[in-house]
């Protein structure tokens, strides 16, 4: 994967006229419980983290939302449609809608491709409700959205746009050519030309497993020097906890120096500029 992605940074070297960039680093699933939720605040702690992706309607998801707002720390939706709401209080209609939601998209790998017209109502209605409960808990509509087991790329959130033009949205993950099937990568290359037209998104997504090779995420490292690279990670993961709390990706290039908060510092590249042959989004 080494030469792929060195092949990938001379050519975005190439196509942008001003050299900039950045790397955020993203923890997933705040708020879930409160074990993950010290997790991530002891990375953000040790300056681990760029920002982080809410869970409303789960256990902790108040006290996580208290604690950012005191602490200013950067938040945005992490829509979660396959996880069952573990609140007390999740009103009785809204956890049988994505209980039914759920046991669609988990009946098989390729549910979430399909828009299901029986279900539009229940994405509709629980998608609004999240984005309603976390403008309440954050004092703001959020900025920004990922997804659960990433279904916020699921047809019936993307076909019906629930989620709010101009927000910024997660896009598939950048993969190394061969690495998927040919279809695999087709279907998501389309999914990202249509996020574009509606949303904005970071130029390449990888998540930060696996840790090793440490050469691996070196190559992210760099190509983050020319493009807005955003790193997924889960720090209820011990592996990926252990490593960020020990110095993280600034342990592998002191030189690296992550992003403050999650933001696009640029217009993120047209889709010609961040797909060089060698490595696809997607």
């Amino acid at each position: 994967m080494n030469a792929q992605l060195a092949v990938m940074e001379e050519k975005e070297i190439a196509a942008v006229s001003e050299p900039a960039g950045c790397l955020i680093v993203n923890a997933d699933d705040w708020g879930r419980d409160a074990a993950t939720t010290d997790r991530i605040r002891e990375c953000f702690e040790a300056r681990a983290i760029s920002s982080t992706s809410a869970m409303v309607f789960m256990t902790d998801s108040r006290r996580a939302a208290a604690l950012s707002r005191e602490q200013g720390l950067d938040c945005g939706l992490h829509l979660n449609l396959t996880e069952l709401f573990s609140a007390k209080d999740v009103p009785a209609r809204l956890v049988e809608h994505q209980r039914k939601i759920a046991r669609y998209l988990k009946r098989n790998r390729f549910a979430p491709v399909f828009f299901h017209p029986g279900l539009a109502d229940s994405f509709g209605y629980v998608v609004a409700a999240q984005i309603e409960e976390f403008h309440r808990l954050y004092g703001a509509a959020p900025s920004r959205m990922d997804g659960h087991h990433h279904m916020q790329l699921s047809a019936n959130v993307l076909w019906r746009r629930l989620i709010p033009e101009g927000t910024i949205v997660r896009r598939n993950f950048s993969f190394q050519r061969g690495e998927k099937s040919w279809a695999n990568r087709t279907y998501r290359r389309f999914l990202d030309r249509r996020l574009r037209k509606k949303y904005q998104l970071v130029d390449f997504l990888f998540n930060l497993q696996p840790i090793e090779p440490a050469a691996r995420l070196q190559r992210v490292v760099s190509l983050s020097r020319r493009a807005v690279v955003e790193l997924e990670t889960h720090p209820v993961n011990a592996a990926e906890y252990d490593f960020l709390i020990r110095g993280g990706i600034a342990a592998l290039d002191t030189r690296v120096q992550i992003a403050a908060r999650f933001s696009l510092p640029f217009a993120p590249h047209s889709a010609k500029h961040a797909l060089p042959p060698a490595v696809v989004n997607g």
